[in-house]
């Protein structure tokens, strides 16, 4: 018996993880007559001064995959990625295929309060998408020694 990961069924921090118990709507698909892909492999990490997510995209150039910010909290990383070549080759005959290829993805991420959504920066290297979405700074409470009296 194995256990394969399908979709995002055992990611909770992801919202396709709740996509299809969502009652108002609030999580929407890319586009309805087409599935979307969510096999993008995502590592997201929290460092003191952002929050930082990879995307592993091979084969997908920096024009052909996308980032945004939906709804004020939630980033969406996006994209198709180009079908295989050889498909509608009758020569060629696939032995064995552990790529996804051919189809659009999208993954979607709640961002938690104090995010600067307005300095998201994103930069492709070698198939590799990296998002920094900065953090706000945490103010350290100020305090002030109070005499006592008496």
């Amino acid at each position: 018996m194995s256990l394969v990961r399908s979709g995002n069924v055992f990611d909770p921090l992801s919202l396709d993880f709740w996509a299809s118990a969502d009652p108002l709507g609030v999580v929407r698909p890319l586009a309805e007559q087409c599935p979307v892909l969510t096999n993008v492999r995502v590592d997201w990490k929290e460092t003191p001064d952002a929050h930082v997510f990879r995307a592993d995209l091979p084969g997908v150039g920096k024009e052909a995959a996308k980032v945004e910010v939906e709804d004020g909290d939630v980033l969406v990383i996006s994209g198709e990625r180009p079908a295989r070549e050889e498909a509608g080759k009758d020569d060629v005959k696939w032995r064995l295929v552990e790529r996804s290829s051919g189809g659009r993805f999208q993954r979607r991420f709640r961002l938690p309060r104090g995010a600067r959504l307005d300095q998201v920066r994103a930069s492709m290297e070698d198939g590799v998408l990296t998002v920094t979405v900065p953090k706000e700074e945490v103010k350290k409470p100020q305090v002030k020694a109070v005499e006592i009296s008496g």
